[in-house]
């Protein structure tokens, strides 16, 4: 976070005191200590002449979990041997809504992840407007390399023991990294079979069963509707921008379309075996290739590079070193240093808007700052995907559905929303709105107030 906002010693005294604890309360956890520093070093400052939330502990009852469920998830592969992965969910903060957050399946997923995820989604999900409280969850099971049968059984078997910790009014998971419409059609199979009840227990399904259009496009068609509000409140225009890419799911490719729509030129795009690069910007034919690789075969973006001329492939590398206007990045955690950071500011970089969950670490959230970059934090910026949950969540309960422009029309407003709340509690004297700051306050008031009334629960 920006020093500026640690600006006394007593309030350096108490986010240090504060940290001291939640460190000493969740050992060996990177990722939520990380986390939940982004949010008190903006909270301190705020709260420091409102004594209520001090008395109530409001910033340390927000850094623990009201609930985390871990279980063992067996299945069967199709060679007949038996498998053990590990599953989660963490059910943070219900002060507003039920639970609402992504379930994640990568080898990667440890609980100081989905703590983070988890401490994220609530001050994201106060942003969208809608009640629904923080929760993620997962496992540590990879379905690349899976045949569909090996993934349904493992969906079964994980939904058969995360079922009686869920529903339509307690907790709605939704997918993530891992898990798209097909996994979540395994799962909520399971769970209507289960329970002999169709109900939104699941957010991310199937048009047939009870999605919502317009969901999968939604963070990354958000994710740049934000960037383009910020551009403007800036008096500057997203047209013709060029904007650096990272990742090539469905929020990095769904972000590149929406560029297009407005007039701007997505010119990279990666995913782990490096990136690609067209200088005169990436074009929609370009964009459906790549999804449909992506989707029918799993493929590597580097087949780009084979399919067309004007595209270029750099192995093993990410794209921050290329010259550009504005950066999205839409890969994972901490996927952008200090050094890609400075390299995107000499690169002339002005404006960087975070489409993953916490893609910058710390040092280089500091560097944009202290350079004048405007910069959108993931809990605002890609608010968008689970804003069109929450509303998936509105037509099941209505037993609707809504048309994909009235809905494209929702999402756009909501962006707006939320970008009018960081700027009201982000504004400075001098400089660019701080939109952590805003982000990060404007979240925090809502739950904090709901926390307050309810007593200590």
């Amino acid at each position: 976070m920006s020093k500026n906002n640690v600006n006394s010693a007593k309030t350096r005294e108490y986010l240090s005191r504060y940290m001291e604890g939640v460190k000493k309360r969740n050992p060996g956890e990177p990722e939520f200590h990380q986390a939940v520093y982004e949010v008190a070093s903006t909270i301190f400052p705020y709260i420091k002449d409102k004594p209520i939330y001090h008395e109530n502990q409001i910033l340390e009852r927000m850094a623990e979990p009201e609930r985390v469920v871990y279980f063992r998830v067996p299945w069967t592969d199709d060679s007949g041997n038996i498998r053990t992965n590990r599953g989660f969910r963490v059910q943070f903060n219900s002060a507003i809504g039920p639970y609402k957050g992504g379930l994640r399946f990568h080898p990667t997923v440890n609980l100081s992840i989905l703590k983070f995820l988890g401490y994220e989604q609530t001050f994201k999900n106060s942003l969208t407007g809608l009640p629904m409280g923080g929760g993620k969850g997962g496992a540590n099971f990879n379905p690349r390399g899976k045949s569909n049968n090996e993934v349904m059984r493992f969906c079964q078997s994980f939904i058969t023991e995360l079922y009686r910790h869920i529903g339509e009014d307690t907790d709605v998971p939704a997918g993530d990294i891992g898990v798209g419409g097909r996994e979540i059609g395994y799962m909520f199979g399971q769970y209507k079979r289960i329970t002999n009840k169709f109900v939104g227990v699941l957010t991310g399904k199937g048009l047939e069963f009870g999605g919502s259009q317009l969901r999968t496009e939604a963070t990354g068609y958000g994710a740049i509707f934000f960037l383009r509000n910020m551009l403007q409140a800036h008096d500057n225009a997203i047209e013709g921008k060029r904007v650096l890419i990272s990742g090539s799911g469905n929020v990095a490719m769904h972000a590149a379309e929406k560029l297009l729509h407005l007039g701007a030129k997505p010119i990279t795009l990666s995913d782990s075996g490096g990136f690609i690069h067209s200088s005169s910007g990436l074009r929609q034919e370009h964009i459906d290739w790549i999804k449909a690789l992506k989707a029918e075969r799993r493929g590597r973006i580097a087949e780009a590079a084979d399919e067309f001329p004007e595209i270029s492939f750099q192995e093993k590398s990410r794209p921050w070193s290329v010259e550009g206007d504005c950066a999205v990045p839409c890969a994972t955690q901490n996927e952008v240093s200090i050094e890609d950071a400075r390299t995107m500011i000499a690169n002339g970089v002005k404006a960087v808007a975070e489409g993953a969950n916490m893609p910058c670490d710390q040092s280089a959230v500091e560097a944009f700052q202290e350079a004048g970059v405007l910069f959108g934090p993931a809990k605002a910026v890609n608010a968008g995907g689970v804003g069109v949950s929450g509303l998936e969540m509105s037509q099941n309960s209505g037993r609707i559905s809504w048309e994909p422009d009235l809905l494209r029309e929702m999402l756009e407003n909501m962006m707006g929303d939320i970008h009018d709340s960081c700027v009201q509690y982000g504004t400075r004297t001098q400089g660019p709105v701080d939109y952590v700051s805003g982000a990060n306050i404007a979240g925090f008031v809502k739950v904090a107030d709901a926390m307050l009334s309810y007593g200590h629960v």
